[in-house]
This record gives structure tokens, C-alpha cells and sequence, in this order.
């Protein structure tokens, strides 16, 4: 018999009988801002809203105005989980996605009757079409412009289908046949796409995909310059699975969906056109982001138009997250590990040997560095590796340097190394006026207008917590004796 191919279900057949990991609910929620209202207290994490915590993904059954549709929200808001997923020490995700970019396996096309993503067909021309009574998408918050695909995968090609990629992007509902689609100004490949067919006045065709294997939505954001223009961020789902993704020919738009999602919606870009994204609500707020605030509304995100939506047959999943959650990081941040890893493995191989973008940065903001010296002659190596990391990640902000006795996912350890391996006059460098996030509220002209000429620029820091190798005896850590049976005294 032959072994089915991952996706989100054997995802979660494989972690519902695990302590703590999934718990599903037949109470009735209501997806306008009451279903991330109530995760937010379980287990959303990452910079939400105090009281949070780490907790269960959680599955809810059944969902006002959606019957036979289910929601299911922080699959991935655990790194711990995600190393379960992954089948893969969650303390090295990141350098098990760095092999995994170098090592990619192309998607592989399967025809319709294998896609179960296609089981059920909605076509945008039929008379009582509407995605808002179709796909139960959440709002995040009351003040959200609309409700929100979170965790839809774009597929998306250039004209001459030579290059194709898949990106995550905000997407709200707009209208019954209309999402509005921020795509972040540089470093998306879908956004070059888009150019392209902007330049011939032509819509460009996609599809969004959503209810994924968590292979698929944590290699699909990776960015340049680890994965350039032209590689399908699928290759990394295939080589963490060691199984190609499966794809499909939409069946009312001329692109790839991939076969084994919960939902397919099959649109096209509208060229040269915009619409504000709140203008259904008129807030000023889209939904929260990664750094734990709302997001402010853009006054003119990109048109989509949909042709057509397809599911599964059997209560099919919206697969949905909390934009400053601890989902956010294990999606944005293990990728972005992975990219520091991959270049500076390449520059300065052997110095550093652990990499870890924790939630206070949202998984893309700031990066701790574990750093390896052999002798004297490396020291201001962890200097250069820091460097190197701005030049791996553009959007970073801060990277904190630690010895590699430093525990860098304890943060008792990282702010101990901070308090006794650090002199503030010596140890910090500022790179000013570099590109970072524009999500970020401080970058904006009025908080520095000295340094800050357009929104989206930082000063960068560098917070070197090593110790100079010529030293090494005043920072010995106190050593204790070494118990191998030390377990017997819990029994």
C-alpha cells in the first residue's frame, strides 16, 4: 500500500494524540475577531496581547455562518511542535531548512482526479457566488478592515511561465469576488511577476492556497537572497518531506494549484489598478501584524478578481493565524535562520554555530548568534558574522552575540551573558540609515527625522555579549559535577 502524501490532515493525525499539541472544540465560535480573541489567551504566544502563552493548535468545529467548515489556528505557534512536524530537533530547524534550499525537489503535477483540493468547485459566475459566505476567514480584531486569508500560499508565474514562486501575503475580502492584496514594496517574487504583466496590461493569474502542510507555509517565506528570482520556494516542502508537492492545472485560471490543500482560490491580479484595503470599514487599521501592533490600512492595495474556489469534499479547514503570534516566528523566523546560517557558513565557516530569531523580533527583527572562537586570531569574527547577517536579511534589526556556552533559546541565559560579558561603551555598534521592515512604528521620518528620510529605514544594532578569547579564564562558567543518574531521584 503505497504511503499517502503528506498534507495538513496526516499533519494532524500525527499530533493529535500527543499531550498538549491539538484540541478541538465543537462550541460554537464566531470568526469575527471572538475565534483569535479566544486563541490569543491559549496559545497564540509571540508578541500578542499579555495574558498569552504557548498552547495547543486548536480546531474549531463549528464556525457561525460556515456549517461543515472548520477553522484550525497555530499549527505552527510552537517551535516545538513545528520540530515534531518536521520529525526534526526543534532547537536546529534552522539548519535543517538550510540543507533543505540547497538540496531542493521540484513539485510534481498530478491530474484532476488526484487533487482532492478540487473535490467541490465554485465558479465565480454562477448568480449567488460569494467568498464571504464560502470561506470562513477570521478577523483578528474588531478594528480589522475586513475579514483576512493569513495563511494563503500565492502561486504565481511570470508571463512566459519560465519562473514561477509562491509568497504568503495579506489578503482581505473585499467583496463577494474581490480580495485586496498587500504585497510588501520589494523582495517578493510575486510582485515582479506582477510587473511584468502590469508592463503588457494583463491580469495575472493565480491561485491562493490554504490548509497546507506546515513543510509548505514555513519554506514559502523564504526570501532573496537565499531563494533568487525564479525558485519556487515548493522545492524546500519537497526536500523537508523528502517527497515532491503535488500540483494541479487551476480549473478556471491558467496556474498551478497545489493539489493537496484544504481550499484553492483561483483569481487573477488585476493590472495597474488599487483599492483601499479598509474601505469597507474605514478604521485606518488592517490587522495586526508580526510586531504586535495593527497594521495600518493601505490606501491602495492590489485588486484581485476571483474566477473560481475549490475544497475538499469532507469539512474542509481554513487554515488561518494571528499575525504577531508565535506562528509568525516559527514561519518567518526558522527561515530566516536559515538564510543567516547559509551565508555565513559560506563566509566564516565553523564560527557560528547556532542561530535564533525569537519572538521579541517576530521572527524577523532581531537574530541571536551563537559564536565559536579557536584562538585569539578570531577574535572580532562574531563582529563580522553580525555583518554578515544584515547582508543575509535585509528586514533584520538587531542581532545579540553570545559564546557558545549561552543557552540562545533561554532568555535568562542570553540577558545573563548581556549583564556579564558586555560593556555598553565598547560593545555596541550602530549601522545608521540602512532598509529595514516598514511595519516597524519606529521607523517613520517624525521619530528621527535626522536619519529616517522614508518609512521603512533603520539604524541597526549589534549587541557583542562575547567575551575576548585572550580572557577566557575570567568567564568560565562554575562548573558542577557531572550526575548521569540524576533522573533516578525523580522516580
Amino acid at each position: 500500500m503505497t504511503e499517502q502524501p503528506y498534507d495538513l490532515r496526516k499533519v494532524l493525525d500525527e499530533i493529535k494524540d500527543l499531550p498538549g499539541q491539538y484540541h478541538a472544540t465543537d462550541k460554537e465560535i464566531d470568526p469575527d475577531a471572538d475565534l483569535a480573541g479566544v486563541y490569543r489567551y491559549i496559545g497564540s504566544g509571540g508578541t500578542v496581547m499579555r495574558p498569552t502563552q504557548e498552547g495547543p493548535t486548536m480546531m474549531f468545529n463549528n464556525v457561525k455562518g460556515f456549517p461543515g467548515s472548520r477553522v484550525l489556528i497555530g499549527l505552527q505557534a510552537s517551535r516545538k511542535r513545528v520540530g515534531t512536524i518536521l520529525h526534526h530537533d526543534w532547537r536546529t530547524l534552522g539548519q535543517m531548512l538550510n540543507d533543505a534550499v540547497t538540496h531542493p525537489v521540484a513539485p510534481v503535477k498530478v491530474d484532476h482526479k488526484d487533487a482532492p483540493a478540487q473535490e467541490v468547485v465554485h465558479y465565480a459566475s454562477e448568480p449567488d457566488f460569494d467568498i464571504r459566505k464560502i470561506l470562513a476567514a477570521p478577523t483578528n480584531t474588531p478594528v480589522d478592515a475586513g475579514p483576512y486569508i493569513t495563511m494563503g500560499v500565492v502561486y504565481g508565474a511570470s508571463p512566459d511561465k519560465k519562473q514561477s514562486d509562491v509568497t504568503i501575503h495579506r489578503m482581505v475580502l473585499e467583496d463577494k469576488d474581490t480580495i485586496g492584496m498587500y504585497i510588501m514594496p520589494g523582495g517578493r517574487h510575486i510582485g515582479a511577476f506582477l510587473k511584468e504583466y502590469e508592463a503588457l496590461d494583463k491580469p495575472m493569474p493565480i491561485t491562493i492556497n490554504i490548509g497546507l502542510d506546515p513543510a509548505i507555509t514555513i519554506g514559502a517565506t523564504f526570501e532573496p537572497p537565499t531563494t533568487p528570482l525564479g525558485y519556487n520556494e515548493l522545492q524546500v516542502a519537497g526536500a523537508l518531506r523528502n517527497e515532491p508537492v503535488q500540483v494541479v492545472d487551476g480549473m478556471a485560471v491558467d496556474q498551478l494549484g497545489i493539489a493537496r490543500s484544504e481550499w484553492i482560490v483561483e483569481a487573477e491580479i488585476m493590472p495597474n489598478t488599487s483599492m483601499q484595503e479598509d474601505i469597507n470599514t474605514n478604521t485606518g487599521h488592517a490587522m495586526p501584524e508580526f510586531p504586535g501592533y495593527n497594521g495600518t490600512a493601505n490606501p491602495a492595495v492590489h485588486i484581485v478578481k476571483i474566477k473560481a474556489v475549490t475544497h475538499r469534499q469532507d469539512n474542509p479547514i481554513v487554515q488561518t493565524t494571528i499575525g504577531p503570534s508565535e506562528e509568525h516566528v516559527s514561519m518567518a523566523g526558522i527561515p530566516t535562520e536559515a538564510s543567516i546560517l547559509n551565508l555565513v557558513d559560506r563566509a566564516i565557516p565553523g564560527k557560528v554555530k547556532n542561530v535564533y530569531n525569537a519572538p521579541a523580533g517576530g521572527g524577523k527583527l532581531m537574530t541571536i548568534m551563537q559564536i565559536h572562537k579557536d584562538d585569539a586570531n578570531d577574535e572580532g569574527i562574531q563582529r563580522q558574522a553580525a555583518l554578515l547577517a544584515f547582508s543575509s536579511f535585509k528586514e533584520l534589526k538587531t542581532v545579540i552575540l553570545v559564546d557558545e556556552d549561552v543557552d540562545i533559546f533561554d532568555w535568562n541565559d542570553v540577558m545573563w551573558t548581556i549583564n556579564t560579558r558586555f560593556q555598553a561603551d565598547k560593545d555596541i555598534m550602530v549601522l545608521e540609515g540602512l532598509r529595514n521592515h516598514p511595519l516597524d512604528p519606529s521607523e517613520l521620518p517624525e521619530y528621527d527625522p535626522a536619519r529616517i528620510r522614508v518609512r521603512g529605514m533603520s539604524s541597526k544594532l549589534v549587541l557583542d555579549g562575547t567575551f575576548p578569547y585572550d580572557m577566557k579564564k575570567s568567564f568560565t562558567r562554575a562548573q558542577f559535577k557531572e550526575m548521569p543518574n540524576w533522573q533516578d531521584y525523580l522516580k
